[in-house]
C-alpha cells in the first residue's frame, strides 16, 4: 500500500501494509482526514467513487488499500464483496457507492475537530 501526503510543496511517501503508520504519519503531518478506499484491480465502481470525489481532495487524504495483496487477506475477507468501501479515519464510512452527502458531513465534523484544536 502507498499513501502520498502533500507538505510544503515537498512529496513525503509512506509506504507500508495495513498498519496505521502511514495513516498516523500523514494526519498528524497535514491535519487533514484520511479517507481510505478498499478496492482492487480493476474496479470501475472505485473508478467512479474517486471521480464523485474529485472536488473534495484538496480537503483529506486518499489511501488506497488493494485488498487482494496477501499483507491485506483481512480487508478481503470482509470486504471482497463491497467494494468500494470507505473509511474515513480509520471508521468505516459508507460501501458500494459515495454517499456524497454524509461523506460531507463527517468531513466537515473532522474539519471543525481540527479547527477547535489549533
Amino acid at each position: 500500500m502507498m499513501v502520498l501526503c502533500f507538505l510544503s510543496r515537498t512529496l513525503h511517501l509512506a509506504r507500508h501494509s495495513s498498519s496505521p503508520l502511514g495513516r498516523q504519519f500523514c494526519s498528524a503531518s497535514t491535519n487533514k482526514p484520511v479517507l481510505t478506499l478498499f478496492t482492487k484491480k480493476p474496479c470501475p465502481l472505485c473508478d467512479e467513487a474517486k471521480e464523485v470525489l474529485e472536488p473534495y481532495k484538496r480537503r483529506f487524504i486518499l489511501q488506497e488499500v488493494d485488498i487482494t495483496l496477501p499483507e491485506n487477506l483481512i480487508w478481503y475477507d470482509k470486504y471482497k464483496y463491497d467494494i468500494p468501501v470507505f473509511h474515513l479515519n480509520g471508521k468505516f464510512l459508507m460501501k458500494h457507492q459515495v454517499d456524497i452527502q454524509k461523506f460531507e458531513n463527517q468531513l466537515m465534523k473532522l474539519e471543525l475537530q481540527n479547527d477547535g484544536n489549533r
